[in-house]
């Protein structure tokens, strides 16, 4: 395979992964809206940029045919967002879904990759979450994703190898970088405010580096076909507390009078995954810790490459997606 697809690779994890594909060697087109800014890609001969709409079936008509492999990272991606308009987020999260595996099946697409969610679960009781317990997404969000994987592994075939990888909370620097996430919230807040502020704190938050999750995505291309066809996949190796993790933080951080307020919250929702089954069947193990992210971070924050940390809307999908009023 030497043709890959990659819907949203101008988001937070794209822009890790699109660089990545390019310097193993493939040729990449990327389809996004670049809502988040048009100079997160390096521009590279092996690249192909196209800034579009998944929704758009005379798009994907267009570009899909000659596609090796398909990574689906596109969507409007966490709970705020998507309540924001949740008809919108429906149109792009589930609706577009539907054409893009049909156009891709129609096209002889031999690996289409899926970015679900470990939020598919809903909140378990259990230590370890396994991917053969049932579902119970709390969230439109996570519902649509559950609604997807349903839907792609009906579409599974000998010549259409389908993947399902539900990834815990990414973390740490990109390009195209969020600092609305667990880890990178509480490293902004610890570098800019020298305060970090936990809600509960008791909750479980499974995390998982970015480079980690990008490289996964990258070896998705490469796993035998009888390891991964019709299967899915947890990833996601850190279970830490919400005070755990800001502990973390201010020892990596590692600036004198970080102060962490402990605050009480309604929201006690706790998320831990086992990746177990990611381990003993793909041999994948992240090589990046918390830890590194928050480092990754901390230098980021210190070469400028982040300006206006707190204000600026890019950084935050939620504000981003009031300021484009995209229908």
């Amino acid at each position: 395979m030497k043709n890959i697809l990659v819907t949203g690779g101008a988001g937070y994890v794209g822009a890790v992964l699109v660089p990545k594909l390019l310097k193993a060697g493939y040729n990449v087109k990327v389809i996004d809206l670049y809502l988040y800014g048009d100079d997160v890609l390096v521009p590279h001969p092996g690249l192909k940029e196209i800034k579009g709409d998944i929704r758009d079936v005379k798009l994907l008509e267009k570009e899909i045919p000659g596609t090796d492999a398909i990574i689906h990272l596109a969507c409007i991606s966490n709970d705020p967002s998507y309540e924001l308009n949740p008809n919108l987020s429906k149109t792009i999260n589930y609706d577009a879904f539907l054409p893009l595996v049909a156009i891709a099946k129609k096209n002889k697409v031999r690996r289409f990759i899926f970015a679900s969610s470990s939020s598919v679960y809903g909140v378990k009781g259990t230590a370890d979450v396994t991917e053969d317990m049932e579902l119970e997404p709390l969230t439109d969000y996570s519902k649509y994703k559950a609604l997807c994987e349903e839907h792609l592994l009906k579409e599974q075939t000998d010549d259409f190898t389908v993947l399902i990888l539900r990834p815990a909370t990414v973390c740490g620097y990109s390009p195209r970088l969020r600092l609305d996430l667990t880890v990178n919230i509480l490293t902004n807040h610890a570098i800019n405010n020298n305060r970090i502020r936990v809600f509960g704190g008791e909750q479980k938050r499974p995390n998982i580096h970015i480079e980690d999750v990008a490289q996964l995505y990258v070896q998705a291309l490469v796993y035998p076909k009888e390891k991964i066809a019709g299967k899915i996949f947890n990833a996601g190796y850190e279970n830490h507390t919400v005070r755990q993790i800001a502990d973390l933080v201010k020892e990596n951080v590692g600036r004198p009078g970080i102060v962490i307020a402990v605050e009480p919250t309604d929201d006690n929702r706790s998320y831990h995954i086992s990746s177990e089954k990611i381990k003993k069947e793909l041999g994948f193990v992240p090589k990046h810790t918390i830890a590194e992210a928050v480092q990754d971070l901390k230098k980021a924050f210190e070469a400028g490459k982040v300006p206006e940390p707190m204000t600026n809307n890019r950084y935050y999908n939620i504000k981003t997606m009031q300021a484009v009023n995209l229908q």
